[in-house]
């Protein structure tokens, strides 16, 4: 199995630890006056999304997670699991929302691709575009006087509440980033 050593250590990286794959978010090289180099980070682990704080030393080595990425089609919510399939085997699993993120379902709707993560045959983890399509399905409307800098709150197809600006209207479809939650622009 492939490790990683501290040079090997980059925003993205994946390295397991106590047997649970994790991924490298923030990373910070440090070298101290006195003593040997360093390196400082911040860790997500891939199946809870708990993030902790690592220090990685020259003489430290990890392993290399074994996880294997699929890309599933969101078909439907079922009230207690969201139901995925792979779109070559037509193959069905169910995941609840704590395992797929409130932060990711609240900008997928059904037919949506997914990429997900599977460590040792189970997954873990649900990756959607950073940027998504989504169509504004309610909006308060324009008064005479609006500022053009301002911003209204509008609900997405998906459930999702963005900030966007005044001329964006019921019916528009608009480019989310799915990371940050923000407006970008409106679709043509």
């Amino acid at each position: 199995m492939a490790t990683i050593g501290m040079s090997d250590i980059k925003k993205g990286a994946r390295l397991e630890l106590d047997n649970n794959p994790y991924r490298v978010i923030e990373f910070q090289h440090v070298k101290p006056g006195k003593g040997a180099a360093f390196v400082r980070t911040k860790i997500k682990n891939l199946g809870t999304g708990k993030v902790i704080d690592k220090t990685i030393h020259a003489g430290d080595k990890f392993e290399v997670p074994a996880l294997e990425q699929t890309t599933m089609q969101f078909l439907y919510d079922d009230g207690e699991y969201l139901q995925f399939m792979d779109t070559t085997s037509y193959e069905q699993i169910g995941l609840t929302k704590e395992q797929v993120g409130e932060d990711t379902f609240s900008y997928m709707v059904d037919g949506m691709e997914a990429d997900i993560l599977f460590y040792k045959g189970k997954p873990i983890s649900v990756e959607i575009a950073q940027t998504v399509v989504l169509k504004v399905v309610e909006t308060p409307p324009n008064f005479k006087g609006d500022s053009q800098g301002g911003k209204k709150p509008a609900t997405l197809e998906s459930g999702a509440v963005v900030q966007v600006p005044f001329f964006v209207l019921e019916g528009d479809l608009i480019k989310v980033d799915t990371v940050e939650g923000t407006y970008l622009e409106k679709a043509k």
